[in-house]
């Protein structure tokens, strides 16, 4: 049997520091910072909920981060 993969380890980073931002650069800061998936979202969108180690979800409101969670 094949060995279950070791999800990779997330950055040490609060998505609480992102809200506020302007959406491009939370993206381009969120990427820097070490997160291999980013994902920006209008207010209310319909998601999947599975957990992805390593995402950033951000939840954007006129060109601003309004809210941001990991997975």
């Amino acid at each position: 049997m094949a060995p279950i993969p070791t999800p990779p380890a997330e950055p040490h980073d609060s998505p609480d520091a992102y809200v506020g931002l302007e959406s491009a650069r939370a993206e381009r800061l969120a990427r820097e910072k070490g997160w291999s998936n980013v994902r920006s979202l209008p207010p209310g969108a319909i998601i999947t909920m599975e957990y992805r180690a390593g995402r950033l979800n951000f939840e954007v409101k006129d060109g601003r981060v309004a809210r941001a969670w990991k997975g």
